[in-house]
């Protein structure tokens, strides 16, 4: 029984450790570009209202300066790290609970 329970908190602590450097690993690649961080949030195309008169032209100029200061997909691409983040301390923090559980089974 004691060389299962060692056996088995080795497995657990080795399982652990691939979760968090898995994670990590993963994580550094979505951080440095070169990988894309996993979409979940997707733009969809923009909504165009009619132009009308001078106000319309005025507002169609806003709107293409504001284009140009903070494009759209920019705040998809800042939900989608976000969310990447929250996923990763979840991964993290479950990897860290399998290894503590194994360290507990081989003491």
């Amino acid at each position: 029984m004691t060389l299962f329970k060692i056996t088995s908190g080795i497995i657990l602590l080795l399982g652990g450790i691939a979760v968090i450097a898995y994670t990590l690993f993963a994580s550094f690649n979505i951080f440095t570009g070169e990988d894309p961080a996993p979409q979940i949030f997707v733009s969809e195309k923009s909504i165009v209202f009619p132009i009308e008169g001078t106000e319309g032209q005025i507002q169609q100029m806003i709107n293409n300066q504001l284009k140009e200061i903070l494009p759209a997909s920019s705040i998809f691409e800042m939900l989608n790290l976000a969310a990447w983040s929250i996923l990763a301390g979840i991964l993290i923090f479950g990897g860290a609970q399998i290894s503590s559980l194994g360290i507990k089974l081989i003491k």
